[in-house]
């Protein structure tokens, strides 16, 4: 289709068999023009080495390549989606990677915090990390960064993002959003009488913020499709919203994320409890894998904003547990309360999701706040006076420690937290923050006045060291 011409309901095409130009009418269109790889302006990236990953055809392009050159090393530009599974799928076939990132952190859709989970298990894959890295340009043998160091590499992959497809509909006079994607109600109509669209070439609204946002993913787009071709064809179904949901693997890890980032939700005006908490995804006889997961919540109602989730089993289920309980505006103290199935092969008898309503209703509602390793920076920085009290035995205490704690075993606390300061701040600490939040308690109930468990805690801490 070269052209829409609304006021007459007419297309004009062109047969790409025969070359022949032709009209069509229509009495209702439906736009799903999709979208397309976005590709920086950097020199070189018409290269024959240089490939986006967005269809069938792509991935044709870079396997004749591969099995013509035999390339052994490849740099991939961009750390989302795209780039993080391609990178996996490349390594699989012995080719030394380089992935990179012009933020300071892989996965942009994360927070900072949680991408570090990510960063760290592809270094250990062996996989070369670049961040905060800007590119000046692309030559036949590696990629040449600003600054003057280059990047080896025989294949080139980029993998930024895309934009949506939008120009048949500029030409119609069609409003486009904020977000450069085409403007639609909730029934998928655009600004013109009649004609429709769907897909990865419209703007979405934001379930949470209730705001336009522009997240092109498989799902929504077969959700609005529906949507379209329902009313196109007198049905009347209408578009709840995205909270951009999302999930990927690489190598033996998984990540998932739902709803407001800490960043994002800060950004939005909230002011917001953060948890990071560390549970088996089952019990240990069972051989539980470890899960990471970030909460963000409005201090001001409990309402859940966001949560992100790394893992090796079960963040799939319980991604969507969560992008389930923010769809219909679930409080934190809700997630206790949810019958969620239970058995050893699946799951513990209180299930992270619940552990995580738990912990994030203890720092809201009751009186057991909670600081992040960025707080805590913050606090020492500033000088001022403050108890730091590690609760681990004196084993894990001597193997490390955060500078400046002090060693209390849980055990020993009551008796030897006498001789501490109670009108000071006290943070307490633990490995992940179980332990932590029982010394907290102790202290509270002993007359101190502001006790803070560190959320996640060492372990957290020591993830998130690197960063701060």
């Amino acid at each position: 289709v070269l052209a829409i011409n609304p006021g007459s309901k007419t297309i004009k095409v062109k047969n790409l068999l025969t070359d022949e130009i032709f009209e069509d009418s229509f009495d209702k269109l439906i736009l799903a023009t999709g979208a397309r790889s976005m590709v920086p302006p950097i020199k070189g990236v018409n290269l024959t080495n240089v490939f986006t990953l967005r269809n069938i055809v792509d991935m044709q392009n870079i396997k004749a390549f591969i099995d013509q050159k035999r390339p052994k090393t490849v740099a991939i530009i961009g750390t989302g989606f795209i780039g993080l599974e391609l990178c996996e799928n490349l390594k699989t076939l012995g080719m030394d990677i380089t992935l990179i990132e012009k933020l300071d952190q892989v996965t942009p859709g994360l927070d900072p915090d949680m991408a570090l989970y990510v960063e760290t298990h592809l270094k250990g894959k062996g996989i070369e990390v670049i961040t905060g890295a800007m590119i000046e340009e692309i030559k036949d043998d590696g990629v040449l960064l600003s600054g003057g160091n280059q990047v080896n590499s025989e294949l080139v992959i980029i993998g930024t993002g895309v934009r949506p497809n939008v120009d048949l509909a500029k030409q119609a006079s069609i409003e486009i959003g904020e977000f450069g994607a085409i403007k639609v109600n909730s029934r998928m109509e655009t600004s013109i009488k009649d004609i429709f669209a769907c897909g990865d070439c419209i703007e979405q609204f934001h379930l949470v913020t209730k705001k336009p946002t522009y997240r092109p993913l498989g799902s929504t787009a077969n959700k609005t499709g529906r949507i379209a071709g329902e009313n196109v064809s007198g049905g009347n179904l209408e578009f709840r919203g995205v909270l951009g949901t999302g999930i990927f693997r690489v190598f033996e890890i998984t990540v998932g994320q739902t709803g407001l980032s800490e960043r994002e939700a800060i950004k939005e005006g909230y002011e917001v409890a953060i948890c990071h908490n560390i549970k088996p995804n089952k019990p240990e006889y069972m051989g539980a894998k470890e899960i990471a997961i970030k909460a963000v919540a409005d201090k001001a109602d409990g309402r859940l904003l966001g949560v992100q989730i790394v893992g090796e089993e079960g963040v799939d289920k319980r991604i969507d547990v969560f992008a389930t309980a923010i769809t219909f505006g679930a409080r934190v103290q809700d997630l206790f309360h949810l019958d969620l199935a239970y058995a050893p092969p699946f799951s513990t008898t209180k299930d992270p999701v619940m552990y995580t309503g738990m912990i994030l209703e203890n720092a809201i509602h009751k009186g057991r706040p909670l600081i992040t390793a960025q707080q805590l920076k913050e606090l020492i920085q500033s000088g001022e006076k403050f108890n730091l009290i590690d609760t681990r035995i004196e084993e894990q205490y001597e193997q490390h420690h955060i500078e400046g704690a002090v060693n209390i075993p849980l055990e020993k606390l009551r008796e030897l937290s006498e001789d501490l300061d109670k009108d000071i701040i006290t943070v307490t600490y633990c490995n992940k923050g179980t332990t932590g939040n029982a010394a907290q308690n102790i202290l509270i109930n002993k007359g101190f006045r502001q006790v803070y468990n560190i959320s996640g805690g060492h372990k957290t801490y020591i993830n998130q060291k690197s960063d701060i």
